[in-house]
């Protein structure tokens, strides 16, 4: 990568024609887009084919590249269509396909397109580079749950470029692996529907507020640093937001890039804060700290002051208050109104308000409509190229009904002393007892697999048969590797290497069997304990219960690495369904005790070892409430 330290590209976000123009506008050297399908923002306006085919027309007459996004997981039944339309993409000249599936990366491997690994692929270590080099990806955009100091350990004389995420919405779970919005809400943010659930407002103990809800990323102080150590992207989230923020910010790391620190950057990050205002941070780029705004989720403006109002005026002396303002009023959470200046000198709220202490937010500034003047040229994006029509027939795999081992996750030894005599594998969590469990284990003549934790940027190897949840841990042991639910295995096209992968919980009960007839590995399917929703980095999310506004509790617990792993509010329990998951040919039941008292643990051990159907009404006392997961819906 030495020959890219001297370049570093400002990536844009593009959800629709108008952002195009204002990217380009605003000196973006590259943008990201999506069609109408396999793109992670369903929701964001998108381009049809025609109109990609002018959009990378229109982007290379300005010297700009484009990036398609097709970063969801794919179904079988997608696959031949989505086969089909990278190779249109590669016909209309598109720069490089943005991609999350592992499964479809391996099918259109012959595709001569370059491809960037999604930051959902969950890649964060160098391994995980190196994994990435090995299966034709070109550019790994990194976790966004990364410190500086491991960008710069991973990135270091990496086999392929790396970009990075400097601005926009940062996720509270790690990248690629939260399953909130789907199993809690029936919209998959791996399929591009979230329903954003860490925005909402959530109690834990003493604590109320919004929890999860993070600062936006602001990097700009790190861009340098960043494109020294050779990052080739600089890139910035925001297909949902308007024309005017895509401007924005293109404008600004534009003009830091050129070294043009002038009195006009200056307006410019301050009309970016006025637009679009959630609070801002650094992220994770500086360390371990607070990414959390409790106090509101929401755009809020600019915060001007605290005022009081007092027969629907306040002293406005000292403020920095314009004629032709827009300026929102707000009392803690609530949104009382907005209106616009029309004298600076005296305000009068135009609405009636009672008298108290508020909150002053600038919400629009008139310089905002000079900008959209100047984006508001929108050309006519037209094509004449038409997308073709792909194969995609897998093989059909001979599977004859089997009884399916029994795996159990594990996290304790009272746990696994109680159990261990019912399982045929046991995962267990890496802690400070694994010596002991090898030693119960083996005892009893039961496989040990260590699971790994769910992020490990260093470069150790493991020794033993370890768990994986993400394509750079691939290559941590040379022993018997087992793929977490976390790999999200989503179609039969997932590379067959791993000793045994666990299907995604997001599976219909028809995909998972088109899946059992397709794949030739051994698969495990999940069937009791409680999904884990999202892991964070989040400092401050301790061991606790959240509950929601419906009064759903969802428990957390913090492990030996300061990972905090969210569950879900509800046990997945699928032992009536063990006979046909046995008929497609399931290698492997993943029952999942960690973190469960003894009593539930070793009664759930025990029916499930006796194929006691009968115990689904005690199971479900036990644990108050369960559910089928995806069993029927799918995603």
């Amino acid at each position: 990568m030495n020959d890219l330290r001297s370049y570093m590209e400002i990536l844009a976000p593009v959800g629709s024609r108008e952002a195009l123009t204002a990217a380009v506008e605003g000196g973006a050297d590259s943008v990201y887009l999506g069609g109408k399908r396999f793109g992670a923002r369903k929701f964001s306006d998108n381009f049809d084919n025609n109109q990609l085919e002018g959009a990378v027309n229109y982007a290379h007459d300005n010297n700009v590249k484009v990036y398609v996004t097709m970063n969801t997981l794919i179904k079988n039944s997608e696959m031949a269509d989505a086969i089909s339309f990278v190779k249109y993409l590669k016909d209309i000249g598109t720069d490089a396909v943005i991609i999350q599936d592992i499964g479809f990366l391996r099918t259109i491997g012959r595709v001569d397109i370059p491809k960037h690994a999604s930051t959902q692929m969950g890649i964060h270590s160098r391994k995980g580079l190196e994994w990435c080099h090995e299966n034709g990806i070109d550019r790994a955009i990194l976790a966004r749950e990364m410190t500086l100091d491991e960008i710069k350990h991973v990135v270091k004389d990496s086999p392929i470029e790396a970009e990075v995420f400097v601005q926009g919405a940062l996720c509270y779970s790690m990248s690629g692996g939260c399953l909130f919005s789907s199993i809690v809400g029936g919209r998959s943010g791996n399929r591009g529907e979230c329903a954003q659930p860490c925005r909402k407002r959530y109690s834990a103990g003493n604590r109320e507020g919004y929890l999860m809800n993070t600062a936006d990323l602001y990097c700009i102080d790190h861009f340098h640093e960043l494109k020294n150590i050779g990052i080739t992207a600089a890139k910035i989230e925001g297909r949902m937001r308007s024309p005017v923020h895509t401007y924005l910010t293109s404008k600004i790391y534009s003009m830091i890039k050129r070294g043009e620190l002038t009195e006009e950057l200056e307006r410019m990050k301050y009309l970016l804060m006025t637009i679009f205002n959630r609070g801002y941070g650094t992220g994770y780029m500086d360390g371990m700290k607070n990414i959390v705004r409790p106090a509101y989720p929401d755009n809020r403006g600019y915060f001007i002051s605290s005022v009081n109002i007092k027969n629907k005026r306040f002293d406005a002396d000292g403020l920095d208050i314009n004629v032709r303002d827009g300026l929102s009023i707000f009392r803690r959470e609530e949104k009382i109104g907005g209106f616009k200046v029309s004298c600076a000198d005296k305000i009068t709220i135009p609405f009636d308000i009672p008298d108290g202490n508020y909150e002053i937010y600038r919400t629009y500034d008139p310089r905002i409509d000079e900008i959209k003047n100047r984006i508001s040229n929108v050309p006519a994006l037209t094509g004449t190229k038409r997308i073709g029509e792909a194969v995609f027939e897998p093989k059909i795999t001979v599977r004859t009904k089997r009884k399916a081992d029994l795996s159990f996750y594990v996290s304790s030894v009272k746990v696994l002393k109680e159990t261990a005599e019912y399982a045929d594998r046991i995962y267990f969590e890496m802690n400070d007892e694994m010596s002991e469990a090898a030693v119960i284990c083996d005892k009893h003549g039961k496989e040990m697999v260590t699971i790994l934790p769910r992020f490990l940027p260093t470069d150790d190897a493991v020794a033993g048969p370890v768990m994986i949840h993400n394509p750079g841990q691939m290559r941590i042991s040379d022993n018997d590797i087992y793929g977490s639910y976390h790999m999200n295995m989503f179609n039969s096209m997932f590379p067959s290497g791993l000793r045994q992968v666990t299907l995604s919980p997001e599976l219909s009960r028809k995909e998972i069997k088109t899946i059992c007839d397709r794949y030739t590995g051994r698969l495990e399917q999940m069937v009791f304990g409680r999904t884990e929703l999202m892991v964070t980095r989040d400092p401050e999310m301790d061991n606790c219960t959240l509950t929601d506004g419906r009064g759903f509790q969802f428990p957390v617990y913090r492990d030996g690495r300061g990972l905090s792993h969210v569950l879900n509010s509800a046990d997945l329990l699928l032992i009536d369904r063990i006979g046909e998951l046995e008929s497609f040919g399931i290698d492997s039941l993943g029952i999942d005790l960690r973190k469960r008292p003894i009593e539930i643990a070793s009664k759930v051990a025990k029916a499930f070892f006796e194929r006691d159907a009968d115990m689904k009404d005690e199971i479900t006392e036990m644990c108050g409430k369960i559910t089928r997961g995806h069993w029927m819906r799918g995603v």
